[in-house]
């Protein structure tokens, strides 16, 4: 599982540190995985985000909130199913 970092993309906010895996099919120009957040933080779902990876490269992604997932601790910190739409670069 890599670390990373969490922004909005509309304004490049800061938003979190993330805990992600991620998988990528070189042919491809996107990517997925899940993802969770280090803090808990709220975020609005329609939101778009790029995600920083441990070796400093970035991506646009969305998350959705995967139902029934949840790392056990107090507060609960949800698993996010990460979609991305630009080449990780």
């Amino acid at each position: 599982m890599g670390a990373g970092r969490l922004y909005k993309l509309d304004d490049g906010g800061f938003v979190a540190d993330v805990n992600y895996h991620v998988f990528e099919h070189p042919a491809a120009s996107n990517w997925w995985g899940e993802l969770t957040l280090r803090e808990n933080v709220p975020l609005d779902e329609g939101d778009l985000f790029e995600v920083e990876f441990e070796d400093r490269r970035r991506s646009k992604c969305q998350l959705k909130k995967r139902v029934n997932r949840a790392v056990s601790g107090y507060p609960t910190r949800y698993v996010y199913h990460v979609t991305g739409f630009s080449p990780i670069g």
